[in-house]
């Protein structure tokens, strides 16, 4: 036997959740096949088969959380040959099946039979909403691999009309005991589920920034008429000849580097007594995913020109879309850039990326009446928010650096000369 063991995950890394079984018992695999996908804090992992074999324990169901080094599994080397010989005997029993079972079809009890079999291999927050709702899995129609039944699967069946079985609700409701089930759960009122590794995470990361750093907010609102312009006037050309969709982003991670050279305090770190100062500009750009919110870096943003810098920002948030991020794409980050306005946020505060003493914030934009040169006219504004490390970054600084974003984004053609 082969036993599969939870891999290194990376620095600091020491736990994970079993997201996803990619291989039952019972399957043959073959070497270097994926078998489940670990998910940590920051990315997801997938673990292979070292050798080709049969999988024959799942020693952790689905959502359960390992350590680095527990067992995952086991595989049997020597089974394939075993397994695919019974596969042979299995195909020709059916063959012969025919001439001898004729009383076999009137007896329904061989078709319930294998249902308690498959029970087994539901997950436990399946089981658990089955308790709960006092639904059979076996009923219910799946929509994973193999037709496994989800918790996805078992929640929609939980709030769908119980229009077609009026008749044998009552049955069931006379043979099943009602006592062990709570009234809230009954209702469907609530469901509870286990907070995920990379949720617990991002709320401990949270509570540690605001807990160590003396945390405060400034603001400032930008004018994006001329920005606008330019993206409106270049658009269609870039994304035609460089394959690039140009967004506001590259503008704002241009400007962002300028004034982090200009006050490089605002791109600095605490260690310990020591005040380290960057003479580079990682930046990270927090990007929303199915399951939480993630931080991948754009490495050395500050000698990347505004194409170059899309081209890198589309394929990290592309890796983090589609889980395939790299420990290196999240670390090294110097400053961070995010962006509530693509979900409608006006203003907000955002939380520092500890142990980086800034983070720049962009919001909604939103036609307002403004004065200009003794005229009220509508022009498409921004808040900007500049949330900061008051230990090492002045309130000074933090409101010149945020003036010298506001004025390059509203004159653009400043950054091409800077």
């Amino acid at each position: 036997m082969i036993s599969i063991k939870v891999p290194p995950l990376g620095e600091s890394i020491v736990e994970a959740t079993i997201s996803r079984w990619l291989k039952k018992e019972g399957d043959v695999v073959a070497q270097n096949e994926a078998l489940v996908e670990l998910e940590t804090d920051k990315i997801t992992v997938e673990v292979p088969a070292f050798k080709a074999g049969v999988l024959t324990k799942h020693a952790h169901e689905e959502g359960d959380v390992v350590q680095v080094g527990d067992e995952l599994g086991q595989i049997d080397e020597n089974a394939t040959a075993a397994l695919a010989s019974a596969a042979v005997a299995s195909a020709a029993v059916p063959a012969a099946a025919p001439t001898k079972p004729v009383p076999a079809p009137p007896t329904p009890a061989p078709a319930s039979a294998p249902a308690p079999a498959s029970a087994p291999k539901t997950s436990p927050a399946v089981r658990r909403i089955a308790a709960e709702e006092h639904i059979d899995p076996a009923t219910v129609a799946g929509s994973a691999r193999g037709g496994r039944v989800t918790k996805g699967d078992m929640l929609a069946a939980a709030s769908a009309p119980p229009s077609p079985a009026p008749v044998s609700a009552p049955k069931v409701a006379a043979t099943a005991p009602p006592a062990p089930m709570p009234p809230a759960a009954a209702n469907g009122r609530e469901t509870r589920e286990r907070m995920t590794t990379r949720r617990k995470r991002i709320a401990e990361h949270l509570l540690e920034s605001q807990h160590a750093t003396a945390h405060l907010t400034t603001f400032n609102e930008v004018d994006m008429t001329a920005v606008s312009a330019v993206r409106e006037r270049l658009r269609d050309r870039i994304e035609k000849e460089h394959g690039v969709k140009l967004t506001y982003m590259p503008f704002f991670a241009k400007a962002a580097a300028l004034a982090l050279k200009a006050y490089p305090t605002v791109n600095a770190q605490i260690e310990g007594d020591s005040i380290v100062y960057k003479h580079y500009v990682n930046l990270g750009v927090a990007v929303a995913v199915e399951n939480g919110l993630v931080v991948p870096v754009v490495k050395d943003a500050d000698k990347m020109n505004m194409l170059d810098f899309s081209r890198a920002l589309t394929a990290v948030a592309k890796r983090a879309r589609d889980g395939a991020l790299t420990m290196d794409d999240l670390t090294g980050g110097s400053f961070t850039i995010t962006n509530g306005g693509v979900f409608g946020s006006l203003v907000s505060t955002p939380i520092l990326n500890y142990p980086q003493v800034a983070i720049l914030g962009l919001h909604k934009i939103q036609d307002r009446p403004m004065a200009i040169e003794g005229k009220v006219e509508i022009r498409p504004m921004m808040y900007l928010a500049l949330s900061y490390d008051h230990r090492l970054v002045d309130g000074q600084q933090a409101v010149l650096f945020l003036v010298r974003v506001k004025e390059l984004i509203e004159d653009p053609a400043a950054m091409l000369v800077e």
